[in-house]
């Protein structure tokens, strides 16, 4: 339980330092062209610029995050989706084949009121 608080603390971390939403982007632009190292007229395209770089890093973080888990998940060796579903393929396969070829072998029954006029 400790490593799963601890886990996500980090993950929370994570989304809290790329992730920026655009009231805060706004804020760090305002401060920006009050200290005079913005333009005012180049505001707005910061705060986009702002925006653009916080997904993107968003992206890489979910990135990394998703090759770790596929690594660690891989160490396991536990079956993946398209483990199972190859599997079930091949039983399916294996267990209709022989009804199919048992179906198709089966000599035709005679009726019974075939066997009694001969009779």
């Amino acid at each position: 339980m400790a490593t799963d608080n601890a886990w996500k603390r980090y993950l929370d971390t994570g989304a809290a330092f790329v992730q920026l939403t655009a009231d805060r982007a706004e804020a760090i632009v305002k401060d920006l062209v009050k200290a005079g190292e913005l333009r005012q007229e180049r505001a707005s395209k910061a705060v986009d610029e702002l925006m653009t770089r916080s997904r993107k890093n968003r992206e890489e973080l979910q990135k990394l995050v998703r090759a770790a888990v596929q690594e660690q998940l891989g160490s396991l060796g536990l079956a993946t989706k398209a483990d199972i579903a190859r599997l079930e393929a091949k039983i399916n396969k294996v267990t209709k084949a022989p009804a199919a070829k048992a179906a198709k072998k089966a000599p035709a029954k005679k009726a019974p009121a075939a066997k009694a006029a001969t009779a």
